[in-house]
């Protein structure tokens, strides 16, 4: 992961201001100097938090040109009073930057049902605008942080109708991840040209290929926010759908977000392994993402990766739970490259030996070969371990 990059149309700032008990930053700020193209995705969860519901209704406008966000507090289950808040919180952000309040969104993450400390927050905001400057992106990923172990940044290169064009992101994210839209708070900036119907199309692709394909615990939270700014400084021709410039700039988006993606499962709440699980020759991509998620969140199949046990029973039977049509017996599973199962039973003793070798590795992928169909769906998680149940045991106190 990169640990920072700069540009200079986008300034960041994180600072704390008391949300977070240990002292640590709580407050990020992302400000684009000129209005920007906006586009974003956000949890399908029916419980969501006061600044989904604000950025859902701003963002009909596709403009953006600056997010607050806070870390230690969820501002979910506040009812009238969060979004209140949210609102609040965007107002004076606009004021001493001096922009339409409407271009100003909101991002929150943390405990659910508190409502946010607005004291705090308010007299925080002046020294939050003033420390903007476009060096200070680590500390803006520093400040979204809840669980995670490390910030996550990455940023890519390229140029398109000859100008170069620099994009970017940060996440946070540990723990509470299934999406069913992104997951996590994301926010990804770039200063391309493009037009807004492109953006959008660009960004939801790029968020169902790398955002949407990760799990940790199989929860989705009330907060899952993910957007894109661009804000069309590097002054390049504007990127429209269907032309060459727009393929280039969404292999720029995934590669991205696909590494801010990975960050997230890499730092799992309390994860030893990253994992890969490919589902092969089924009879749709959705039979095979049915049965890559069923795998990869199943209790059984992650505490036997964190064991180190080749345990491919627990594998098959959460293949077979998956509700889609299947054939027991023309199923084959690998871990990395070694088969361990021909045709739903074991290859023996020695590939099963040998697979436990291949689970010390930090790094592994179990295919499992459906054999039936040519689609196929890789989903990423990782092992289950008693740090997990640690953390989230004492999350509140």
């Amino acid at each position: 992961m990169k640990k920072s990059f700069r540009l200079p149309s986008f300034k960041f700032a994180g600072i704390s201001a008391g949300i977070k008990k240990n002292g640590k930053k709580d407050l990020a700020l992302i400000y684009s100097t000129v209005p920007a193209q906006a586009a974003g995705t956000f949890t399908t969860n029916r419980v969501k938090s006061a600044s989904v519901i604000l950025d859902q209704e701003r963002l009909r406008r596709n403009r953006c040109q600056a997010i607050i966000i806070n870390s230690g507090n969820a501002n979910a289950g506040t009812g009238k009073r969060g979004i209140s808040d949210a609102a609040r919180m965007a107002r004076e952000t606009a004021r001493l930057l001096r922009i339409d309040e409407r271009l100003v969104m909101v991002a929150s993450t943390g405990v659910i049902g508190r409502p946010l400390p607005m004291d705090r927050i308010t007299r925080a905001i002046p020294r939050l605008t003033g420390s903007l400057s476009s060096g200070n992106l680590r500390q803006a990923a520093e400040a979204i942080m809840t669980t995670d172990t490390f910030s996550k940044i990455s940023s890519r290169k390229t140029r398109i109708g000859g100008q170069e064009i620099t994009l970017g992101g940060i996440t946070k994210g540990a723990g509470m991840i299934q999406p069913r839209m992104a997951t996590m708070l994301a926010f990804l900036v770039t200063d391309a040209a493009i037009d807004r119907r492109s953006l959008r199309s660009a960004f939801r692709w790029g968020v169902e290929n790398s955002f949407n394909r990760i799990t940790i615990d199989g929860d989705m939270s009330t907060n899952d926010t993910a957007l894109i700014l661009a804000n069309g400084t590097a002054g390049n021709r504007t990127i429209a759908s269907g032309t060459r410039d727009f393929k280039s700039f969404q292999a720029l988006l995934k590669e991205v977000m696909a590494e801010l993606a990975e960050a997230i499962v890499r730092d799992g709440e309390g994860a030893t392994k990253f994992v890969r699980i490919l589902v092969k020759r089924a009879r749709s991509q959705a039979d095979a993402r049915a049965v890559a998620f069923k795998v990869a969140n199943s209790p059984l199949v992650k505490t036997a990766i964190f064991g180190e046990d080749p345990n491919w029973g627990r594998i098959l039977a959460a293949a077979g739970s998956a509700g889609v049509s299947l054939n027991p017996e023309r199923i084959d599973i690998y871990f990395d490259n070694l088969q361990l199962v021909r045709k739903g039973v074991s290859s023996g003793e020695e590939a099963e030996k040998k697979a436990g070798r291949v689970l010390k590795n930090k790094r592994l992928r179990i295919t499992v070969d459906l054999n039936l169909g040519k689609a196929k769906a890789e989903i990423s998680t990782c092992d289950l371990t008693p740090d997990y149940v640690k953390i989230n045991a004492a999350y509140r106190t």
